[in-house]
């Protein structure tokens, strides 16, 4: 091939890449380094540290970041706001747990049932889709405020009822020694600090926080590309309708009815999906890990990043998980040392009277995380991230306020 046909074929190759509009595009350029980290982290981490405890924290924002992805499309997408997001993250976790350990010979049914991993990702995501359809039918009729408060209700139901259907699902005692998934054949290498490259026939994942990071990783990218193909079709068009008004798009022609329910229905999936995996990353289940405060953690995750972007949504459930679960409780001790460094380590001894400069600092945790939060609002109330339409929804706003003030202020 002569040197004038390979240039033309190497600009067609790049023509069809289109790296320069992938590059220009802010969200395929955020999946781009996404990518690019989680291929990086466990080997650096590994490397870095000679353990893989970074590994399993990073395994465990997984989990959030699949759940602020579901209910974005509830929140986000359809505009309905869920405070009881947790619930279904309960069911999805009950499920497996229920259903692939010992837990069910000590109930009245006298006989365990033990179901491989893979085809209970797939009945927990079913199962939460199905309480989903359930919560969502009697509240078709509600908006707002109202909406919140029957979602509220239903979340705080479901973990009193793991509760008390002791005979079942074990109570407060919980359930444990959950089935772990099992593969055909793994590779393990250095990457994995495993040593030389090798096989493993009939892999279990116990034991393994390297295998269940690469699991969570699949499973967003596949929750990304389901979830980005729903915005852009019509189901997803007809969410944002009824978002921006819910009349208008009756009146259109939308069947507010199924559009609500299946809003409901696909976030909540997403959910019982996370809770299948929680349930095995973990192995053990208690009602205590599905309280009110993972609704709100996860629906702040949702507006912090931007509401109705998926890569915002994602970027904003990895930066609040590392300010809830690493950067406050790590900051009493990192508090200690800055003042035993600087000459102050006087402030650190305890008195009847204060309890040492790390103790003051624990007991304003909460203090500091609500500040973090009112000036991310006031910075930027659409997020890090936000979609394209909620910025300029909000731009518009911004301006129609200032030329209110200004017409105010010239009737005055």
């Amino acid at each position: 091939m002569s040197a004038p046909r390979r240039a033309a074929a190497s600009r067609s190759f790049l023509s069809r890449l289109s790296l320069r509009e992938r590059i220009r595009d802010r969200d395929q350029a955020v999946y781009g380094i996404l990518i690019i980290a989680a291929i990086v982290f466990p080997l650096a981490t590994i490397y870095a540290t000679d353990g893989t405890a970074l590994v399993s924290q990073a395994t465990r924002a997984g989990y959030f970041v699949l759940l602020a992805i579901g209910l974005n499309v509830v929140v986000g997408f359809a505009g309905l706001l869920d405070l009881g997001y947790a619930a279904f993250f309960a069911i999805g976790a009950y499920t497996y747990a229920l259903l692939a350990s010992p837990q069910l010979a000590s109930s009245p049914a006298h006989h365990a049932v033990h179901l491989p991993f893979w085809l209970m990702l797939f009945v927990a995501m079913f199962v939460a889709a199905g309480a989903g359809a359930i919560l969502g039918f009697p509240t078709l009729r509600l908006r707002g405020d109202y909406l919140a408060i029957v979602t509220l209700g239903f979340g705080e139901i479901v973990p009193q009822l793991f509760y008390n259907f002791d005979q079942w699902t074990g109570g407060i005692n919980a359930v444990g020694i959950i089935d772990q998934p099992v593969l055909p054949a793994w590779i393990q290498g250095p990457w994995s600090g495993d040593g030389p490259i090798q096989v493993v026939r009939n892999f279990n994942f116990g034991g393994d926080p390297v295998a269940f990071y690469v699991l969570i990783c699949i499973l967003i990218a596949a929750a990304v590309i389901l979830v980005s193909n729903l915005y852009r079709s019509r189901l997803g068009r007809a969410w944002m309708a009824i978002r921006e008004d819910e009349v208008a798009a009756a009146a259109m022609g939308i069947n507010t009815v199924t559009t609500k329910l299946l809003a409901f229905g696909i976030g909540a999936s997403f959910s019982g999906f996370a809770g299948a995996y929680y349930a095995a990353d973990v192995s053990l289940v208690s009602p205590d890990n599905f309280l009110f405060i993972v609704s709100i953690t996860v629906l702040v995750m949702v507006v912090l990043g931007g509401m109705g972007n998926i890569s915002g949504v994602i970027i904003g459930a990895l930066v609040l998980y590392y300010v809830v679960f690493s950067l406050l409780p790590s900051l009493p001790g990192a508090v200690e040392s800055l003042a035993n460094s600087i000459g102050l380590g006087s402030l650190n001894v305890r008195t009847t009277e204060w309890p040492g400069l790390g103790g003051e600092t624990q007991r304003l945790t909460f203090i500091i995380y609500g500040a973090i939060l009112v000036a991310m609002m006031l910075l930027r109330p659409q997020g890090l991230l936000p979609s394209r339409i909620r910025e300029q929804e909000l731009k518009h706003a911004a301006v129609q306020e200032e030329e209110a003030a200004v017409e105010m202020e010239h009737a005055t």
